[in-house]
């Protein structure tokens, strides 16, 4: 239960935990206080409140890692990287909160999980993969393969995008197109950035 009166020391904590980078909710919960009593301490003080999207920053930041990316490159590894992320400059998503690559090519999609799990060392049970294909393939089948190709569960599939045959032209996709998927915003904003500045060296 939350304290019937805040202290005067308990105000100054207030402040100063605040204008830290805590968020109310989180003062709350360290001082066993109300959220009203944080907020009528900060209104006294005269401390502006933060806005909603600079609370979400804040608790966005302190979220914990779901990878642990490796710094420290060897030659080989630093051309894994290199190679990756071009591969995912011109094929990957660019917005969102999720990294999102997609191809068709057996080994360049194997290039660029060996890079998710060798350099980003991300954690294998969030790796999501969705197959695009057409109604005259088996889309069990193609799943089939790119499990066995990638060394995934296919439990780690999700419903495949299955499209008619009438406007494929003279598209050959003989396994579909395999869209290799990590939802973490941070991972995401990583490859860009390894993107911009490895473009910009050049």
């Amino acid at each position: 239960m939350p304290n019937k009166k805040i202290t005067k020391v308990q105000e100054i904590l207030v402040k100063n935990l605040y204008t830290k980078g805590m968020t109310g909710r989180e003062i709350s919960i360290k001082l066993k206080l109300s959220l009203k009593q944080i907020y009528s301490a900060l209104r006294r003080q005269q401390v502006p409140c933060k806005s909603l999207r600079e609370q979400n920053k804040i608790l966005f930041d302190k979220k914990p890692l779901s990878f642990r990316f490796k710094e420290n490159l060897s030659v080989k590894e630093r051309e894994l990287l290199v190679a990756a992320i071009m591969l995912y400059y011109g094929e990957g998503a660019k917005t969102g909160v999720t990294v999102d690559f997609a191809n068709s090519d057996g080994l360049t999609v194997k290039l660029f999980v060996k890079f998710l799990r060798k350099i980003c060392r991300v954690d294998e049970k969030r790796l999501r993969f969705y197959l695009y294909c057409f109604s005259d393939q088996s889309a069990g089948k193609l799943i089939d393969y790119w499990s066995s190709q990638l060394k995934v569960e296919k439990r780690q599939f999700t419903k495949p995008y299955v499209r008619s045959t009438l406007n494929r032209g003279k598209r050959v996709m003989s396994h579909g197109v395999i869209h290799v998927r990590y939802s973490d915003k941070k991972l995401l904003a990583k490859l860009l950035s390894l993107c911009t500045n490895i473009i910009s060296t050049l």
